[in-house]
């Protein structure tokens, strides 16, 4: 199994995996065309916490967890966990609030958009053009000479932060659950209606995401890596696991009587294209300069990578933002404040990754 998944066939298994939970973790009760967004899961978790105050989308979610969990599992059985951090962590955490507040102008992450898209919604046509676009923006910061510096090895300790504090919040979860008609428990926030409303089974989306975090871990699965590898070096081995999980997803839709084509009147969706476009070109770029996309800096956290923590909790601390000031999109499209956002978000990436080169770090 070691060597399987991390060969190409492997990769495509991991990717059929996840098309296919994804759809039925919308089945079970997460939000349509939603069963699995790391930003939006995220998003959810920061309100959950009271970082915002968006009643509609606060809940715990359990996959982002597993997630964590699941690779750091993974990991120590691989004997592939490494304690490590010190890579520019302060650009890390601002790259992490960026990429979400272009991925809630979009309203989803790459897997998200490729779960819309499985879905029928036409409007992520335009985010995953907008995804390629950022991303091989990222690339030309690469070839010339963009880098953030090397990790340093450190306390193993370090490395145990980001999983004992999902940990953390399984505990809150269990100890303070949702009390009927209150959008507010003991510890955490909870929706009454609305995205945060919706979800599958505690023990369902657990366990999901325990196992999509070990299959990801091992098998290096990464939307923006597969992009960026496609335009920098030609190579499709990781591409072929997207194509899967879009496919897995959209038949699995299709037996499932999941499948709406159109472009309006898409749950949790707009149709302001450019926008759309633009949302994901940032998250895109964004994913692209820190090495990783939201899914895969979570699997990194869960095996010792201390600057993919400071990563999420620039996303989770991004949300938070995105919800106070009003930058994050509704199905009534992009707000002016999101787009003076993206403007803002497309100068502060252009600065970091022309400044921060080899020679200079």
């Amino acid at each position: 199994m070691k060597q399987f998944l991390s060969t190409r066939w492997g990769i495509i298994a991991v990717g059929i995996f996840i098309g296919i939970i994804a759809s039925l973790l919308q089945f079970w009760g997460n939000p349509p065309n939603m069963g699995i967004c790391v930003a939006c899961f995220e998003r959810d978790i920061a309100g959950a916490l009271g970082l915002h105050r968006a009643a509609v989308v606060q809940y715990m979610r359990p996959e982002i967890i597993g997630f964590v969990l699941g690779s750091f599992a993974s990991a120590y059985l691989f004997k592939e966990f490494r304690s490590r951090l010190g890579s520019a962590p302060i650009v890390r955490f601002v790259l992490g609030v960026f990429a979400m507040i272009g991925a809630l102008v979009f309203l989803g992450c790459p897997w998200r958009a490729l779960l819309r898209l499985a879905g029928g919604d036409g409007n992520a046509i335009l985010g995953l053009l907008g995804l390629t676009v950022g991303i091989w923006i990222g690339t030309i910061f690469l070839k010339n000479g963009f880098n953030l510096g090397r990790s340093n090895k450190t306390h193993t300790t370090a490395g145990w932060i980001m999983p004992l504090i999902m940990l953390g919040f399984l505990v809150m979860m269990l100890f303070s659950p949702p009390i009927a008609g209150e959008n507010q428990s003991r510890l955490l926030f909870y929706s009454l209606e609305g995205p945060g409303s919706m979800y599958a089974p505690l023990a369902v989306s657990l366990v999901v995401g325990l196992a999509i975090g070990f299959l990801a871990q091992k098998s290096r699965f990464c939307t923006m890596g597969a992009i960026r590898d496609l335009i920098l070096f030609k190579q499709t081995h990781l591409f072929g696991g997207l194509v899967a999980l879009a496919v897995a997803a959209f038949l699995t839709n299709l037996i499932l009587g999941q499948f709406n084509p159109g472009f309006v009147g898409q749950p949790v969706a707009h149709n302001m294209h450019f926008w759309n476009f633009a949302g994901m070109s940032l998250a895109g770029l964004a994913f692209a300069l820190a090495g990783g996309c939201p899914g895969r800096q979570l699997f990194l956290s869960g095996e010792g990578d201390g600057d993919a923590s400071i990563f999420v909790i620039g996303m989770i601390v991004g949300a938070g933002v995105a919800h106070n000031f009003g930058l994050a999109s509704s199905p009534a499209g992009a707000t002016t404040a999101g787009i003076a956002a993206l403007v803002v978000g497309f100068a502060v990436c252009a600065f970091i990754g022309l400044t921060m080169k080899a020679n200079t770090a």
